[in-house]
């Protein structure tokens, strides 16, 4: 069996709050990425219920946070879809995602002009 391992990295300031955020894969090679947030859920086996880790750096932007939040659901649809074929319910998350993304636009051009 072929094993592949993600590894994370987070460097704290004195407060714990997170500066950096690297990661990388044994399937992509040595290289580091790095990233201003992480959203991972797990779904745990022995606890039937979701696990979540949540990290995002002192330079993460608001809209870009709030965009990530978008893209997140998106991707969630995207899965759904592949996993489960429930039409609907990617609909229902796709329909959500435009309508944040029209509330974002909004918001940045009331914010701008």
């Amino acid at each position: 069996m072929k094993k592949s391992e993600i590894y994370f990295s987070i460097a704290l300031d004195d407060q714990k709050v997170p500066e950096a955020i690297s990661w990388r894969a044994t399937d992509a090679g040595e290289k580091i990425h790095f990233a201003k947030a992480i959203n991972i859920s797990l779904w745990d086996r022995d606890e039937a219920g979701t696990m979540k880790i949540d990290l995002w750096t002192k330079d993460m932007p608001v809209d870009e946070m709030k965009y990530f939040c978008i893209d997140s659901i998106g991707a969630m649809a995207q899965s759904i879809m592949t996993a489960t074929n429930d039409q609907v319910m990617a609909k229902k998350m796709r329909d959500l995602c435009e309508d944040l993304m029209k509330h974002v636009e909004q918001e940045n051009k009331n914010n701008n002009g």
